[in-house]
């Protein structure tokens, strides 16, 4: 047990450093560099570490924000009173200074200090992910450093310099608004923020862009008087109209093009809808063969905002279940189930330019967006860009001319990879070829734009990795894509299996079904949560903390309703869920 009175001025007790290493977690391995041991001596500190020192995330961890990450003897106290231990050593919580004071309680964002040659700034709280619960082999740890307000907290480096054990620390500078570090951890991860925090936060010049840029999100949503989750935390949209199911019936179908096919839907019961936002999609639940579980597909709709309908345009694939069912089964007057409206991929409000962005089946829901904008008569230049094969495989040809002629400052730019003999250029289309920067440089598209992509995923890829090479700022591009989407599991090489049912007998326990991979599995309990159900599944997952903290997690729930356990620290919006920390209590589906 690990025994210092914490009397006096502030001290360094324990310089800590550690590599990168494998452990094997759970039956996989993460690359992690929690592991911290105590040097011997003095060491360098730099500004991006410490010598002898790295991170194996850089994307959670390390940085000039995140360059030494402090942890105070106070705090080793209350744990192993808490959890009633007393195998602690120095570099227990993955720290690289144990101090004797500075506790989280009373630091400020901002204070400055020396230790040794060296002088350093208060950047940010800590942000726990499951690591640290694998380092202490307690699960709960990430929601329990938050929940306790014992984060620990970053230094920038301002001055290189070594330092060593026993050095004394130095307060040389106060940090404005006097923040602490456990109140601003406590502001992004727990319920109860006030506006006036949130504004004292962000006049905090040292906190760190990742933070301020959260604060920033919640103070907007703040402003607007409406409570949809933590945007600091995970952007959420409004909450979706019903839950559920909703029976609409096919009110009209119309080809758009060889290989598109637009299905008009209407309330079966003639009830209002609730208008949605122009980009967002459906779940829409077909019984192909009635010997089979129904088959769930996601559509984006394609239309204007209506009371009385939506659109959907499908692509037909050679090999689509669900793709076959609605461009060759379907007729006019069938019913089919429908969920509500929802997803992130929508306009956001500006006066930049304007750029859709789209090729193939990925024009439908930026012709949703097409259409808002030509509704309002918008006033920004508006840029319609769009990619297929030839005039055949050209859908809303038309339909895009008309509501660009609407649009004082809308102009469009064709391109066909194989145009035909009989497609003609000007006509047609512009010009032969793909969609790259260059073109938009050349067409004469602003740097400064709003973009808006959607398309096949070597298309988005290309074009995601032009623009962020052209230099278009990151906030300023914004993507759907069809199918699921890329796994987040930091520390683990990520295996792209295709989504199957779990090994082993299937469970006694309600359904739930993974919209976007098209997998239904019975549950079982012997899963603690939905996460490891679609783990054992290969359903793509993003996740950091697993205990409820940070929102990584943070899914649709299309339909069904679920029990958390443990209880998030602050639970999202109505019409999501965290499945990092919940089990089902009926069928429910995801939009995993």
């Amino acid at each position: 047990m690990l025994d210092f009175d914490e009397v006096g001025m502030p001290r360094l007790l324990s310089v800590n450093v550690g590599l990168p290493r494998d452990v094997t977690w759970n039956g996989k391995t993460v690359r992690t560099a929690i592991w911290k041991s105590p040097v011997d001596g003095r060491r360098m500190v730099r500004k991006l570490d410490i010598d002898g020192d790295a991170q194996a995330d850089l994307a959670g961890h390390g940085g000039e924000n995140r360059a030494v990450f402090v942890y105070q003897m106070d705090s080793y106290h209350y744990w192993e009173t808490f959890l009633s231990r007393s195998d602690f050593t120095f570099g227990q919580f993955g720290e690289n200074f144990t101090v004797e004071g500075l506790s989280d309680a009373d630091v400020c964002i901002g204070d400055r200090y020396r230790i040794g040659d060296a002088i350093f700034e208060v950047s940010q709280p800590r942000v726990t992910c499951y690591r640290v619960g694998i380092r202490m082999n307690e699960p709960r740890m990430p929601a329990l450093l938050v929940e306790h307000h014992r984060p620990g907290f970053y230094f920038r480096v301002l001055q290189e310099g070594e330092v060593g054990a026993g050095d004394d620390i130095v307060k040389i500078a106060d940090g404005p608004e006097r923040m602490t570090v456990a109140e601003v951890d406590a502001l992004l991860y727990l319920p109860g923020q006030t506006t006036e925090q949130l504004q004292r936060a962000l006049r905090v010049s040292a906190l760190s862009k990742g933070w301020q840029g959260s604060f920033e999100a919640m103070l907007e949503q703040d402003s607007s008087q409406t409570k949809l989750g933590n945007p600091g935390l995970a952007y959420e949209a409004q909450a979706p109209a019903w839950q559920g199911f909703r029976q609409m019936r096919v009110a009209r179908i119309q080809k758009e093009s060889d290989n598109v096919t637009s299905l008009v839907l209407a309330p079966a019961d003639g009830q209002t809808l609730p208008l949605f936002q122009a980009g967002q999609f459906v779940v829409m639940r077909m019984l192909v063969d009635p010997n089979k579980p129904p088959v769930l597909r996601s559509y984006s709709l394609s239309d204007l905002p209506a009371a009385d309908h939506l659109r959907i345009s499908v692509k037909s694939e050679p090999n689509g279940v669900g793709s076959s069912f609605l461009c060759n089964r379907a007729r006019e007057g069938d019913v089919l189930d429908v969920s509500a409206p929802r997803g992130s991929f929508t306009l956001h409000p500006s006066q930049n330019p304007v750029v859709l962005l789209s090729a193939g089946v990925g024009a439908t829901p930026v012709m949703a967006m097409l259409h808002a904008l030509a509704a309002k008569k918008s006033q920004r230049e508006i840029w319609w860009i769009y990619g297929a094969r030839n005039r055949a495989e050209h859908p809303f040809a038309e339909e895009s001319r008309s509501l660009l002629k609407q649009l004082s400052r809308g102009r469009a730019y064709v391109v066909y990879s194989k145009p035909t003999a009989s497609d003609v250029a000007g006509t047609d289309f512009d010009a032969p070829g793909h969609i790259d920067i260059a073109l938009l440089e050349k067409i004469g598209v602003s740097l400064g734009s709003d973009f808006y992509l959607c398309g096949p995923p070597s298309f988005l890829k290309s074009m995601l990795d032009g623009l962020q090479t052209w230099g278009v700022p990151a906030g300023r591009v914004h993507t759907e894509i069809f199918g699921s989407l890329d796994a987040v599991t930091p520390g683990m090489a990520q295996v792209a299996n295709a989504p199957h049912l779990p090994q082993g007998p299937p469970g006694s326990g309600p359904s739930v079904s993974f919209a976007r991979s098209g997998i239904t599995a019975a549950w079982d309990p012997k899963f603690a949560s939905l996460l490891e159900l679609a783990e054992a599944c290969d359903v793509p997952v993003r996740w950091s903390c697993r205990t409820g903290v940070c929102h990584t997690c943070m899914t649709g729930l299309i339909a069904g309703s679920i029990v958390y356990d443990p209880e998030p620290l602050e639970r999202p919006a109505p019409g999501n869920v965290l499945v990092c920390c919940s089990q089902p209590s009926a069928a429910v589906t995801l939009d995993l």
